[in-house]
């Protein structure tokens, strides 16, 4: 956002959606409160996918920006990004898209997605935390500003004036973190030699396993049912708050998250207080499904 600033003006809008993850939607806030400027809010419909009649409707000559995610960390909803570039390209607006949920779950060819920024976070991929990426098409990184200034990034300094480095150096300031480099990299590395094609598979698999074993437990309702979606179940139980379920599966050996998962005005959106998320990757197997699904029903036994 503070790198974008220049491009937003007083009166003028950027466009989310409802699905966001605050790290998607704070700095979004912030850049319209400093520029006085309009954050525009696309809704979903009730299977939790982005309403794409009204987003598009949303956009105008104001829009500088759309920033989506690809994949939501709450419902699982996977965005159709190539088909949200070329709505908002023919605005002629730039897309940015917030991958960190993507990596580790399906295939991500930014060439292919056609949208100008896409961003990642390494420790959502089985890497290092406190590193990520940020993609930028080469046109946008040239006009874009630096954000953080110091050593590295410059090209010429005297005391009244500096000229700043060619790509990619202008927006990397100082010493960079090496060792969390080299992490990210055997860390997506990793996922590519199990191919994403067979990674994909086999959660979607996993998936369904799951789905359906909560479906057939009484008093459950699934929070997010869109037709495309990956390896995320957030889920709540009538009458039992989250927090007090997923304390009793704690101790049952079960880790799933509560609360509204850094996406608090989805969750009340939805008119809920928080859900509870059971989170699936390419390491986890039908067995510790059922387990989880046992245990989930030996603690609705105590709580119901």
């Amino acid at each position: 956002a503070t790198v974008f600033e220049g491009q937003v003006g007083e009166n003028d809008e950027v466009v989310v959606t409802a699905m966001e993850h605050h790290s998607n939607l704070v700095p979004w806030q912030e850049l319209c409160k400093r520029k006085h400027a309009h954050l525009k809010i696309a809704p979903l419909t009730d299977a939790g996918e982005l309403d794409l009649t009204s987003f598009s409707a949303l956009l105008n000559s104001r829009t500088r920006l759309v920033s989506v995610a690809h994949i939501s960390n709450v419902l699982g909803t996977i965005n159709p990004i190539k088909q949200i570039a070329e709505i908002v390209h023919q605005h002629g607006i730039p897309l940015a898209v917030d991958g960190a949920q993507a990596l580790a779950h399906i295939d991500v060819d930014v060439s292919d997605l056609d949208c100008e920024f896409y961003s990642g976070s390494a420790h959502k991929a089985y890497g290092p935390m406190g590193i990520g990426f940020l993609f930028g098409k080469e046109e946008w990184l040239e006009k874009l500003p630096p954000y953080h200034f110091g050593g590295e990034m410059v090209d010429q300094v005297a005391f009244d004036h500096s000229t700043f480095n060619d790509l990619p150096y202008k927006f990397e300031a100082g010493t960079p973190n090496v060792a969390g480099a080299l992490g990210m990299d055997a860390a997506l590395h990793y996922i590519a030699s199990h191919n994403m094609t067979n990674i994909r598979a086999y959660e979607d698999q996993l998936l369904e396993f799951a789905t359906d074993s909560l479906r057939a437990i009484d008093g459950i309702r699934i929070i997010g049912n869109a037709t495309d979606k990956t390896a995320v179940l957030s889920f709540i139980a009538d009458g039992v708050h989250p927090y007090d379920l997923a304390t009793l599966l704690d101790q049952m050996g079960i880790a799933i998250r509560t609360g509204h998962h850094c996406a608090q005005p989805l969750i009340e959106s939805l008119g809920l207080q928080g859900t509870l998320r059971a989170s699936l990757a390419m390491y986890n197997t039908t067995d510790e499904v059922n387990a989880f699904i046992k245990a989930l029903k030996q603690s609705l036994l105590i709580l119901q």
